[in-house]
């Protein structure tokens, strides 16, 4: 967890009657650690020791104040210095603070409040800026492919390999599955591991923006192009400048967008809505899509030479159901997970329970499995998840029964168990839906408890 340390303060200062009017008015708040320096010389020397904020006197024996500025943001740019000086010239104050201090502060009765405003100023946006760095940095760590992505089978290992090697080169990466598989997941590990971590990562889930306002959400728009354009937006690819946009479900997207998107892709360029300016771009580009973009093409509703601009490195995530040794490694996961965030007390899945996970295909792939144990966990009555705590849903069971590769006679038991299950075993209700005769379903029965036995 972040914790605020003490904000080091070094005063740079001549004048030592001055000197010590400043190291009293700064000591009085204890979060202050106040070190003073007579020359410019004396404080380049001890930069290393990183202060958090400097104030600068002006007019010094061994050099300008400017030429103190200068170096000092040569040496860290980021440090805010606070000039103090006797002089009232506009002038000098306006060119100071565009050669990059943080404020000019005049020697009068005033400068006690002022200086203490400024510096607090001057904290709060380093407190700030602490925090986003140790943020980012708590989500490269959770974001190490070993931490977000969960799995040792081997199609998730073949995933890490990709994944490695994605995050070497800033190639276009097309990650391509079924819904819930962990698209963005994926996106973001590749970010959060490549050079450009420390900048935005841009996520666009294109199907969730209406057709008609796609394109001001990607390109953004100047003040005025259209009515209800009040003030000048940036859109999607300018905000990622320097990082990486992730646009979802890319197939989505419409065919009359498709060229604009394709030029602004490979030009690295484009305009806003109701602007001549040409804006450069440098971003990292990776897409996803549940769809086959290839028979998308075929089918006329993408474009060939956007797909083609988009494959880049291309990564299939595989659906849970080929995953099996990952169910139980994922269950337990989001089991820990849930029970921590919830303050429940320790829960553990049962070796039925289990058993009863790797016997479903997961339709809805990580997304619905973690729907499941969170809710087994919340219908449990014991500190273990049994069979029964475990339900899944029995309409995407239905809509996806086709994904289980089985033979016609598996299917046959399949659908007499599923009715059997449905109609509390009235075998005569069950001959009726299914319009076979009663032995039928009887010899099914005894064939099916044969196989079990075995």
């Amino acid at each position: 967890m972040y914790e605020k340390e003490p904000v080091k303060i070094f005063v740079v200062e001549d004048d030592p009657t001055y000197t010590k009017f400043l190291q009293y008015v700064l000591s009085l708040n204890p979060d202050f650690e106040v070190s003073t320096f007579e020359t410019g010389k004396s404080l380049l020397d001890n930069l290393s020791q990183k202060p958090n904020i400097i104030t600068l006197d002006y007019t010094l024996p061994d050099m300008p104040g400017e030429d103190v500025l200068e170096e000092i943001k040569s040496i860290d740019p980021n440090i805010p210095v606070i000039i103090i000086s006797a002089q009232e010239k506009i002038g000098t104050a306006v060119h100071l603070l565009k050669s990059g201090a943080y404020d000019y502060i005049i020697k009068d009765e005033e400068t006690k409040d002022r200086l203490l405003n400024t510096i607090n100023n001057a904290r709060k946006n380093i407190s700030l800026t602490k925090q986003i760095d140790y943020l980012k940095q708590e989500i490269s760590e959770k974001y190490e492919f070993g931490n977000s992505i969960i799995g040792n089978s081997s199609a998730i290992k073949k995933i890490f390999a990709l994944l490695s090697k994605a995050v070497q080169s800033n190639i276009t990466v097309s990650i391509t599955g079924e819904t819930g598989t962990g698209k963005e997941l994926a996106a973001k590990a590749i970010h959060y591991n490549s050079k450009r971590k420390k900048k935005p990562f841009v996520a666009v889930n294109i199907a969730a923006i209406p057709k008609d306002l796609l394109e001001s959400e990607l390109f953004g728009y100047e003040k005025g192009a259209f009515t209800g354009a009040n003030t000048r937006r940036i859109g999607k690819f300018e905000e990622s400048e320097g990082g990486t946009l992730f646009l979802d479900e890319i197939g989505e997207m419409d065919l009359s967008l498709q060229a604009k998107i394709l030029r602004a892709i490979q030009e690295r360029e484009l305009s806003r809505i109701g602007g001549n300016e040409v804006i450069k771009l440098n971003f990292r580009l990776l897409v996803a899509t549940h769809r086959d973009l290839a028979e998308e093409v075929k089918a006329g509703k993408f474009r060939e030479d956007l797909y083609y601009r988009l494959l880049g490195l291309p990564i299939h995530l595989p659906p849970l159901r080929e995953r099996d040794s990952d169910i139980i490694l994922l269950s337990k996961y989001f089991l820990q997970q849930f029970v921590k965030e919830n303050d429940l007390p320790i829960l553990s899945l049962s070796a039925e329970a289990q058993t009863k996970l790797l016997n479903y295909p997961f339709p809805g792939n990580i997304r619905e499995l973690k729907s499941i144990i969170e809710l087994s966990a919340v219908m449990t009555n014991s500190t273990e998840i049994t069979a029964d705590d475990i339900s899944f849903n029995s309409v995407s069971r239905e809509s996806n029964f086709l994904i289980e590769e089985m033979t016609l006679r598996d299917y046959t038991f399949k659908i007499i168990r599923h009715y059997l299950n449905k109609y509390d075993d009235n075998v005569l209700k069950v001959a009726d839906k299914l319009d076979i005769g009663k032995s039928t379903i009887y010899r099914h029965l005894k064939e099916m408890e044969d196989e079990s036995l075995k």
